[in-house]
Formats: C-alpha cells, structure tokens, sequence
C-alpha cells in the first residue's frame, strides 16, 4: 500500500466516525467525569440567551472557491498545489494569509480536469503530509520543504513510519506556531496506524519552509490537540477531540498569553481548571476532528461538522456565552451538495480573519474510491461558504 493510499483515505473514514482511531497507550483515559451530549445540552439551556448568533444563512463564497480552483488548474509552476484537506488559516504580521493543508497534491492538471497518479504508483504527481500557502492581493504561493525538484513536507517526519497532520496555528512573539499530530504505521495492514502525539512547530514568517524549533504538546490521555485555537481575555484556548470514532468528545484547555508554549490547564467537568491533564473532561460530544469556535458579537459559535450522523453531509453550529461553553442550541447552517455516492465532506470551521460576506467557513471534500482524485482534480480541494448571524 502507498503513502497515498495508506494516509487519505483510512483518515477520511476515521473522520467521519466509521472505525475508531488507535491511539498510543496513554498512562490513563482520562478521568470519568459526566459528559454533555450536543443534543442533551441544547435541552439545558435555550439559544434566546442575549449574547447566542443565531445563524441566518449561508452561501458559497465565490471568491475564495474560485481562487483555489484557478490556482489548483494551473501549471505555471509544476511543484505546486493542486488540491489539499485540512484548510486552517492564519493572519501574519504583514498582512498575508497563511493557508495551512494537511494531505496534499502538487503538480500537473491535466486540460481534462483529471490528475496524474501520485509517484509512488508510478505517476509524476507528489502526495505530502503537509504544505503551506501563502495568500498575498488575491494571489497564492505554495510553500513545501525539499526543493523544487524534490518537494517535501514544510513539518518532515522522523521516518517513513510517521508523518505530521496539522492543526489549528497562532501567532506568538512575532513567530507562526502551528499545531501537528504525528501518527505512525505498526503494521503491513491498511488500519496500522495510529495517533502518537501533539507538537506546536514554530516558524518565521519570511521562511516558512522549515521550522526553527519543534515542541511537545500535552498527549498522555487521548486527546488530539488543537482542532482549534482562540485568543481571548488574555488566555490563548485549545480544543481538542478525543477520538472514539463515534463518537468524538471536544476537550478544552487554556494558556495564559500567546504562546502555546506556556503552562496548560484543563476544563474540568465541573466547570472549574486544572493543571493537571489527567482532569480533562468530555464537555460534549458531536464535533468533528476539526471544527472552530469563534467570537460573534456578544457571544460564541462552534461550527463542526454533524458527527452525530454517519456521513452526515450537514455543518451545524452551537453557541454559548463563553469561550469553553455550555454549547447550545443546535442549529443548521449549511448542507454540502457535493456529498453523493463515494463523495464525502468533513471538518467544517471558521476564518474568523478572512474578509468575507459573513463568517467564512471551510470544508473539505474527498472520496472513498482513490482513482476519483486522479479522474477528476476538482475533488480534493476546500469549498467556502459565507454564514451570517442574526
């Protein structure tokens, strides 16, 4: 089996809650504590609090989908994107967007919108763990680690047994910190991989190809951190998923100031903080593997993808009156019409920091059937959508 076919598509199932994800063996779960489901939680606590968005819409945002289409299509340059999943965002200093993929491709597009297989199957298309892009006037720039002629990872594995997904990135002291997951493969089967660990790599924005340090994060108790970040009254908030395959329970910490670097705490299933990681409580379940969690006037949105549906092809939100909840009041903001057949659509969340017609929101599109990404390119590539409040 491929690195390609290995890392795209058992991740995809995982996502969407139909096996659940090995995890490493942890010194302990984490401690049993009363968790609140999505769904019981809205009963708790009703959305006609003053400081709950209500969602009135959504549309697609033509000109971020447009944007990753033209530049997907074209072959200027032949060791760049053409398509990629994970879909986080940062805003730099200097005002360019950091774009931030997990799985990615680069290289040709074919003039009938199909894609070369991955090299590894014999191909001239390159498959990486991980890329960035950079967004400056309307334009975009893909950023890997390796050279031209041989691409690599920006976040390189230690070995061709592990490699890096990202997560959620912020800035800190003048640096990019992006969130990773490492996985590793144990075995010769399609499932024998497993989650291994969090890291926060730290990069300078005028080289980002590389990172200039490489931290631990908190991984002793199941909990894939970050799906998310915040800033907000003087904390930085972490959230994360522990991941059963369904289903998927969002865990909350927090870190005084900017940096992730800095002492953790952990939401208690009391409500109150902890230092120690162990006390990490299941606030709810329902999330996605990635979903966000934004300020929206006087209040707090939380868009994931429904994984309370298998294959759900719906985007749903939950708001509070604080950054680490109760969230409530589920409400729908958005069906993916691309889901159909092998075609699937997973890990919503926001951009809070992108110029939109409302909150700009991702998702990703894949398919279990690996031949679709080469048969047609427009596949595996995010889609944007605008959602606006009441």
């Amino acid at each position: 089996m491929t690195r390609f076919r290995a890392a795209l598509i058992p991740l995809a199932a995982t996502l969407l809650g139909l096996t659940a994800l090995p995890s490493q063996a942890v010194a302990a779960p984490p401690k049993p504590v009363p968790s609140v489901s999505a769904d019981r939680s809205a009963t708790t606590l009703t959305s006609s609090s003053a400081c709950a968005p209500t969602v009135k819409g959504a549309s697609t945002d033509a000109r971020l989908t447009s944007l990753f289409t033209a530049y997907g299509n074209d072959n200027s340059r032949l060791d760049d994107w053409t398509g990629a999943d994970g879909t986080y965002s940062l805003r730099m200093p200097d005002g360019r967007e950091l774009w931030i993929f997990s799985d990615t491709f680069l290289g040709r597009i074919n003039p009938d919108g199909s894609r070369p297989p991955v090299v590894e199957e014999g191909g001239t298309t390159v498959f990486l763990n991980n890329t960035f892009a950079v967004e400056r006037a309307g334009r975009l720039a893909t950023i890997h680690g390796g050279t031209p002629d041989k691409p690599a990872a920006v976040m390189p594995p230690r070995d061709k047994n592990h490699w890096y997904w990202a997560g959620d990135a912020t800035l800190a002291g003048g640096l990019v910190e992006v969130t990773y997951q490492e996985y590793e493969r144990y075995g010769t089967g399609a499932w024998d991989w497993r989650w291994h660990r969090n890291v926060v790599a730290r990069f300078a924005p005028g080289r980002l190809d590389r990172p200039i340090s490489v931290h631990d994060l908190p991984s002793g108790h199941g909990v894939s951190w970050a799906s998310a970040t915040l800033k907000d009254g003087g904390y930085t908030y972490v959230y994360g998923v522990e991941d059963l395959g369904s289903p998927k329970y969002m865990h909350i910490a927090r870190v005084k100031g900017q940096s992730l670097l800095g002492g953790w705490e952990y939401l208690k299933g009391d409500g109150t903080w902890s230092p120690d990681e162990a006390d990490s409580a299941r606030i709810m379940s329902g999330v996605a593997n990635e979903y966000s969690v934004t300020k929206v006037g006087d209040g707090y949105v939380l868009i994931t993808h429904d994984t309370t549906e298998v294959l759900s092809a719906d985007i749903v939100a939950y708001s509070s009156c604080s950054p680490f909840g109760p969230f409530t009041g589920k409400q729908h903001v958005y069906t993916t019409p691309e889901t159909n057949g092998n075609i699937f659509t997973y890990n919503a969340h926001a951009h809070p920091e992108v110029s939109g017609k409302g909150l700009v929101v991702s998702y990703n599109v894949n398919s279990f059937v690996n031949t679709d990404h080469y048969r047609d390119s427009t596949i595996y590539r995010p889609r944007f959508i605008d959602v606006s409040f009441g």
